[in-house]
């Protein structure tokens, strides 16, 4: 951040900053453009994603004892099923939304959970993610940890899946949320609109879940 003025001698009346970022920063959305399975899609990057995709009603699936036990747990579709079997099917049009009570972790070295070998973190399978995407349409996979897939994803067959097969199918990913402890299985709206940077591959931004009758 580059202070341009602050009530001084460069601007006496007001405060304001040039700021410089990468795209995956912090809370942050990927469009489709950011990997290369989805490089060659319609409207795959931020200013051309028609604006009311930035906001669905999400199903939230907890994952955080799983999680919690074994930081490498991977979400699988049997997973998915028997969740189905016990909280309903997940309808059409809906984020993803896993948590795992990651968010707990900032500021700590468990956060990234860096070891010899990599990150670990919890995060899906490709038999998951086909069956997100294709069983159950959905608008994309938003994760409490650094990036939608586990931190040892690039050891899986294939490699990173929630970012190939999400990006390759135009669906979104929305990384490092908080609070998703606080939503309902179903019934909360998700509002995350990235900022409109021009060929943009993702974008930080500010997300909001909408729950009835209370905020979150």
């Amino acid at each position: 951040m580059e202070k341009l003025s602050r009530y001084d001698a460069d601007g006496p009346a007001w405060y304001w900053n040039n700021i410089s970022m990468n795209e995956h920063t912090g809370t942050h959305f990927d469009a489709p453009a950011h990997w290369v399975t989805g490089k060659d899609l319609p409207s795959n990057t931020v200013d051309a994603i028609p604006a009311q995709e930035f906001v669905a009603p999400a199903v939230v699936i907890d994952i955080s004892a799983e999680s919690a036990a074994d930081a490498d747990f991977v979400l699988t579709r049997d997973f998915l099923e028997n969740w189905e079997t016990e909280h309903g099917t997940i309808p059409p049009d809906h984020w993803i939304a896993l948590r795992t009570d990651w968010y707990k972790r900032v500021g700590t070295p468990e956060y990234l959970n860096l070891l010899e070998d990599g990150a670990h973190s919890p995060g899906p399978d490709a038999g998951a993610v086909e069956f997100l995407v294709h069983d159950r349409k959905c608008v994309g996979l938003a994760v409490e940890t650094v990036g939608t897939d586990a931190g040892q994803a690039s050891t899986f067959n294939p490699p990173l899946p929630a970012h190939s097969i999400l990006h390759g199918n135009g669906r979104f990913g929305l990384q490092c949320l908080t609070n998703l402890d606080k939503l309902p299985t179903f019934g909360a709206i998700i509002v995350a609109c990235p900022l409109k940077i021009e060929g943009g591959s993702g974008s930080p931004l500010r997300v909001v879940a909408l729950v009835e009758g209370e905020a979150a």
